[in-house]
């Protein structure tokens, strides 16, 4: 596994120090911290640098420290059909667990695969990938302003949603009778 020195004052960076390798202990954390770069997707994500509510319990197990909870914070976007702003919330458990170096040998000895394991390094642990990997799949894939939206008009781009555009519409002909509508609208059979 490749690895990278990780700061303690980091806010995703918790250190599992008094919890000692003595399975059964316990602690939780409570932090505010703020939201890193691309949480999210190209239509909506949590704003970078916006708090991020964890909630969290660390726990001692066998293979290492079990890592649960929650993860809050609010999200903006845009509406894939008028492309109005979409303000929102998300709100989902998160249950990692951050195996000892010595067991994710054993583990990838055994079979597993050395990129879904997340390993200790000393007594610190690195949970910004976790909460990446609990918050963007529970984005919404195509928010919207309302269930109801109607998007914008497809040949000018009006929004459809606003009150003056009530009656909007166009007359469109199909092409394959264009030239049968040119012969009827020609000034020269008059």
């Amino acid at each position: 596994m490749e690895h990278h020195a990780l700061d303690p004052r980091a806010p995703f960076v918790l250190d599992t120090h008094e919890l000692g390798r003595r399975p059964g202990t316990m602690r939780t954390v409570s932090r505010t911290v703020p939201a890193p770069e691309d949480l999210g997707t190209a239509v909506i994500g949590v704003p970078a640098g916006s708090d991020l509510e964890l909630d969290l319990r660390l726990e001692a197990v066998m293979e290492g420290i079990l890592v649960s909870g929650t993860v809050r914070g609010g999200t903006v976007g845009e509406c894939v059909r008028c492309l109005d702003e979409v303000v929102g919330d998300v709100d989902v458990e998160i249950q990692e667990l951050y195996v000892y170096p010595e067991r994710a040998r054993v583990a990838v000895e055994d079979g597993d695969d050395e990129e879904d394991l997340r390993e200790l390094e000393g007594d610190l642990i690195d949970i910004e990938p976790a909460v990446r990997d609990a918050v963007v799949p529970a984005l919404p894939f195509r928010p919207v302003c309302s269930p109801e939206c109607p998007g914008l008009c497809p040949q000018c781009g009006a929004r459809l949603a606003d009150p003056e555009n009530a009656d909007h519409a166009h007359e469109v002909t199909d092409p394959r009778w264009q030239a049968l509508a040119d012969l009827y609208d020609d000034p020269k059979e008059s």
